[in-house]
């Protein structure tokens, strides 16, 4: 019943009852209230045309609670307003869109709405391009309510928070927008899907900051409560080098010079095999470096730090077949006694092994202890290696050659000029990702996308075994530093412990919410670190396969990884460029190595562990101060102003080969390796 029924029924009751005062009152109150309602009316209509935030708020409210309009309306203002903060705060305020893209994105796509979910990603994906690619290619795939449920990495999005480290008044400033301008929507994903850690204070600087944003990946409470597990970092009792200290020490200052000496010139003739002669001003160069460094060895060199280290007992059962024969273990102590002792001030010579002709079909490389053998990983599934020195016994051709040679009969070896240089191994199905010597060359571990690891012997050329266990390509294989084990890293998300005698696995961790890219054994053969696609990198105990440490700050793929020496520390480095040092005992970042610009595909430390090498795609290989790094606490670098840049000791640039591996001999020569890229 409308309201003019109303009014009429009452006055047809007042006449037939005789009320006529009652019914005048009614009529004069009716139409006071009729001239009110219009004046109300006009003012509201002038208020709401000239207020466009009003008329906006009542636009908002009539459109219903799920409108995909409604979403990208409340994030294109909350974007535009963090864009237009103060640049104090700016760089907190921005890490808040993200998080908010992808779940408003997700939201949309859970209500059915493809098409406009489509037009919201594209509207705004290129302001995440740069620091989030990889995550938005996943992101894109999801394009049905029950991807979110299927997928793994849209589900853990969604039943997860979001870690973010903010200062008190961004957050102030944050959560005094969302009311004012009534986003509710992003209200409500703030409020279900981000974990602000707020501290006190001014804004933390970008470059100390790298763990501001977790998005995927174990939360960070789950993440604590694990690297409160106790670990022994310590080295293996009655180690080779611990034994060398028993028995003799280290040669003096002018014996270490000479032998330094003559490792200088060994360098030098794998130079010219290498370069064909034609780099003669660099050896010369090298020469008057090495003599420079050793008149400025007066004074023996600090302790080392390895001999510092406590002495932990293996985990792992050590077989005799371990053992070593005598020469090759007196060649050992030979090459520890000559070793020379690096420092800030005393870098070390540089071998580099350059690949040519091998027309992008070179994926791997590696160098085994001595140098002696290089290893390269093809994609036509083949494997390759080169012995140096008969490579410097021939003459003419002499550089490291790839598929440019003649189609050879399978594991031939050839000495003569005009033939191959190298000894072929043929047995994998699929492209080699990965390939590994054992530590005294006589075997080297190769794995493929055919989802296999295989064993081959360099001395009798041939394969031995083929390890079947992956269900997807293995990404990379790694001798542990006593040889009879290794590990292979995979994409179904595993990494595996194997023995050289047996076919099967002998662990298998699992925990990774994606590709597990590369590993890296402890030097006490009792942990494994594994870095994956899913930006984190977790230290396993390899008694039991449990997860003792989960390493987060990355902000893309980890694709390398070294361990130090002594066992103390680790390094991490990233698709982006970026290396961090990490706490083993504490599981925290020590600090971020910002330097190269291009993925760094290898990390080695010296024998001593007081320098860090690192190899990248942007051709260049940099030498970093461990010492200072690990020395130095953050709190008075960030008083200071003093940040990690100055940690950068040297850059070694090429002409235009991307380095793929380092290795440090056993008498501190860093041996490199590249494939040779034509330039554009």
């Amino acid at each position: 019943m409308d309201e003019e029924a109303v009014v009429k029924f009452v006055e047809t009751y007042l006449k037939k009852k005789g009320f006529k005062q009652a019914e005048l009152a009614f009529h004069e109150e009716i139409q006071q209230q009729q001239q009110q309602q219009q004046q109300n009316n006009s003012n509201n209509a002038i208020s709401i045309h000239s207020d466009p935030d009003l008329s906006s708020l009542l636009h908002s409210i009539s459109q219903p609670e799920d409108s995909p309009a409604r979403y990208q309306d409340e994030y294109s203002k909350l974007r535009s307003w963090a864009y237009s903060s103060l640049d104090l705060y700016k760089h907190e305020l921005l890490r808040v869109l993200y998080p908010v893209f992808v779940h408003c994105y997700m939201d949309i796509v859970a209500k059915g709405h493809i098409q406009e979910a489509r037009n919201f990603f594209n509207s705004f994906r290129e302001d995440h391009e740069m620091m989030h690619s990889r995550d938005l290619q996943k992101l894109e795939g999801v394009l049905s309510p029950s991807h979110l449920e299927e997928m793994e990495f849209a589900h853990t999005l969604r039943q997860s928070k979001v870690n973010i480290k903010i200062c008190q008044y961004s957050n102030e400033l944050l959560m005094q927008y969302l009311r004012k301008s009534k986003c509710t929507i992003i209200l409500g994903i703030v409020n279900e899907h981000i974990n602000f850690q707020v501290s006190p204070g001014q804004p933390i600087s970008i470059s100390d900051d790298p763990d501001a944003v977790t998005l995927i990946g174990s939360s960070q409470d789950a993440a604590n409560q694990i690297n409160k597990k106790e670990i022994h970092w310590g080295l293996l009792e009655d180690s080779i080098e611990e034994r060398l200290e028993k028995t003799g020490g280290f040669l003096s200052d002018s014996e270490k010079t000479e032998g330094e000496t003559k490792e200088g010139d060994m360098d030098e003739n794998k130079k010219r095999s290498i370069d064909g002669g034609k780099q003669g001003a660099s050896i010369k160069k090298s020469k008057k470096d090495k003599a420079a460094s050793a008149t400025t060895k007066i004074a023996r060199p600090e302790a080392n730090t390895v001999s510092a280290a406590p002495r932990v007992k293996p985990e792992l059962p050590l077989p005799v077949i371990s053992f070593r024969p005598a020469e090759v273990e007196q060649s050992i102590l030979e090459d520890l006694r000559n070793r020379v002792q690096l420092s800030s001030v005393t870098l070390p010579s540089v071998s580099f092994y350059t690949f040519i002709n091998t027309h992008n079909g070179l994926n791997c490389s590696s160098i085994s202890h001595d140098g002696s053998l290089v290893a390269g990983g093809f994609s036509d599934s083949s494997l390759k290696v080169w012995d140096m020195a008969k490579l410097g016994h021939q003459a003419g051709n002499s550089i490291l050659q790839g598929e440019n040679d003649a189609a050879p009969s399978e594991q031939g070896q050839s000495t003569n000029s005009g033939k191959r240089s190298y000894t072929l191994f043929q047995g994998h199905s699929g492209p080699v990702h990965s390939a590994t010597f054992s530590p005294l060359g006589d075997f080297i571990l190769s794995s493929s996308a055919d989802t296999t690891v295989r064993l081959w012997s360099t001395k009798l050329n041939a394969n031995l075994v083929c390890y079947k266990g992956h269900n997807y390509p293995v990404w990379d294989v790694q001798f542990s530093p006593v040889g009879q084990y290794f590990a292979s890293a995979s994409h179904d998300r595993t990494a595996r412990i194997w023995s050289m005698d047996r076919i099967q696995p002998l662990r298998i961790m699992a925990g990774h919410l994606s590709d597990v890219d590369c590993l890296q054994w402890h030097a006490n053969c009792n942990y494994i670190a594994t870095g994956s696609s899913d930006k984190t990198v977790r230290l396993w105990d390899v008694q039991s396969g449990e997860c003792v440490r989960i390493f987060i700050g990355h902000r893309s793929m980890i694709v390398s990884l070294a361990m130090s020496p002594d066992g103390r520390y680790m390094a991490s480095a990233d698709e982006d460029g970026t290396i961090m040092m990490w706490d083993l005992s504490s599981g925290r970042c020590i600090s971020p190595l910002i330097g190269h610009n291009s993925c760094v595909w290898s990390l080695a430390f010296s024998c001593e562990g007081s320098l860090l090498a690192s190899g990248s795609a942007d051709c260049t290989v940099k030498l970093w101060d461990v010492t200072t790094s690990t020395k130095a606490p953050r709190t008075e670098e960030s008083k200071s102003g003093n940040t990690n840049r100055l940690r950068l000791l040297k850059t070694l640039p090429t002409k235009s080969t991307p380095v793929y591996t380092l290795r440090f001999s056993r008498r501190n020569l860093l041996f490199a390796a590249g494939a040779l890229a034509k330039s554009q």
